[in-house]
């Protein structure tokens, strides 16, 4: 059996939303399973001593043609939401909380919550927003709502963008296949020959 995908991403990330809606349907056609962790750029950042890319002078202008004309390459929908970029803590940490009991829900309420950003526009920093999406999964409200303050949510948050950076993460989407590491959901393509031929 060969090793799952690694696909590190950020709920705010515009490219880690088409990357989610692609990742896993092509790892399947070549026998793969992906695992998927939620990261806060705002963390890469400060490491990296970069910015939002939506933040740069001449660049953020360009990024935000480029987020359309992505979607409409990909064929993924998407709206880019008033309020952007925003911060993902409530939603990296319900993954996690969920992924401990359930990871197939945990995937699930991903793709609710990058729909419900980038289609649906709603504000995702809020936790109560969080937690609205995931009871729509079927999740207890209440313990989701307990379990975000609690401190061992909180570092378990961090361990895992300690651990991403630890492997050379920084940016989002950030695909690692068989060691080798994708920037991007532009190397889509690339990811693809690479499963074809196992690296070129």
């Amino acid at each position: 059996m060969r090793e799952p995908i690694d696909f590190y991403f950020d709920f705010t990330s515009p490219y880690g939303y088409f990357m989610s809606e692609k990742i896993d349907a092509l790892a399947a056609r070549f026998g793969r399973q992906v695992r998927w962790h939620p990261v806060l750029l705002g963390m890469v950042f400060k490491t990296t001593r970069t910015e939002p890319p939506v933040s740069v002078p001449l660049k953020g202008d360009y990024v935000k043609r480029d987020f359309a004309r992505m979607a409409r390459w990909l064929e993924v929908p998407f709206e880019l939401p008033a309020t952007f970029p925003i911060a993902t803590q409530a939603a990296a940490r319900t993954y996690y909380w969920l992924h401990d009991q359930d990871c197939a829900l945990a995937r699930r309420f991903a793709h609710a919550a990058f729909q419900a950003l980038f289609r649906d526009g709603r504000d995702i920093s809020a936790p109560a927003t969080v937690v609205d999406i995931a009871a729509g999964l079927g999740v207890d409200a209440q313990a989701l709502s307990a379990a975000l303050q609690t401190d061992a949510v909180k570092a378990r948050l961090k361990a895992e963008n300690e651990a991403a950076m630890a492997r050379g993460v920084f940016g989002a989407p950030y695909v690692i296949v068989d060691g080798e590491p994708f920037w991007g959901v532009d190397r889509l393509a690339q990811i693809e020959r690479w499963l074809e031929t196992g690296g070129f």
